[in-house]
């Protein structure tokens, strides 16, 4: 896994779809989930150019960027995921199907440390747990299927939020009327796993 690419890929897929994802947030947000997210990406993208570093490096770098140049929840949140499973890859220069699946439990654990969230609170965590227990689940087959399985879960898992009630975030303040709207931050999971299985 090249880890520089995945987030290169992510960030183009952000990209072309920053206006629904900052549509998504205009109904149950503060409406520049899209916009922010894609800055944020744009500068990790331009932070890794020329830089020789290891995977986990790679992250580590890319998270911090988000965090200092991403405003709202998706700054800190998506930092986190990077930064942490940066981490647990350390300073290992190839990273394996097992590797990556430790990585990525870490990072949904990081987020779940800074956004107190679980499964069926209409937040990230209903892409990105299952999304984690599925590429897990697959790891032994491989990268390019554990990444598959992984997109597969956080798909579903992201659709399952829309007629869910939020409760948490800035969504949790509009109470039953966040029911019947997809949560922008499993939307933009799906497409960090997405990025995840294209470069796998």
């Amino acid at each position: 896994m090249d880890a520089r690419e995945w987030i290169a890929c992510f960030s183009a897929l952000v990209t072309a779809d920053a206006e629904r994802l900052t549509r998504l947030d205009s109904a149950i947000g503060d409406g520049d989930h899209g916009s922010n997210l894609d800055r944020g990406l744009r500068a990790a993208v331009s932070a890794l150019e020329g830089a020789d570093l290891p995977p986990g490096k790679v992250l580590m770098t890319a998270g911090r960027t988000l965090v200092s140049k991403t405003g709202g929840a998706s700054g800190p949140l998506y930092g986190t995921v990077l930064r942490r499973a940066g981490k647990a890859l350390g300073d290992a220069s190839e990273v394996d199907a097992p590797g990556l699946g430790a990585a990525l439990r870490a990072a949904l654990e990081g987020v779940q440390e800074l956004g107190k969230a679980v499964e069926g609170d209409k937040t990230m965590v209903d892409a990105l747990a299952p999304a984690v227990a599925a590429y897990e689940a697959a790891a032994g087959d491989g990268l390019a299927a554990a990444a598959s399985a992984a997109l597969d879960a956080a798909s579903k898992g992201a659709e399952a939020t829309v007629p869910l009630q939020a409760r948490k975030g800035r969504a949790s303040y509009l109470g039953p009327r966040s029911v019947g709207h997809l949560d922008p931050g499993a939307a933009s999971t799906v497409l960090l796993f997405r990025a995840l299985a294209e470069v796998s």
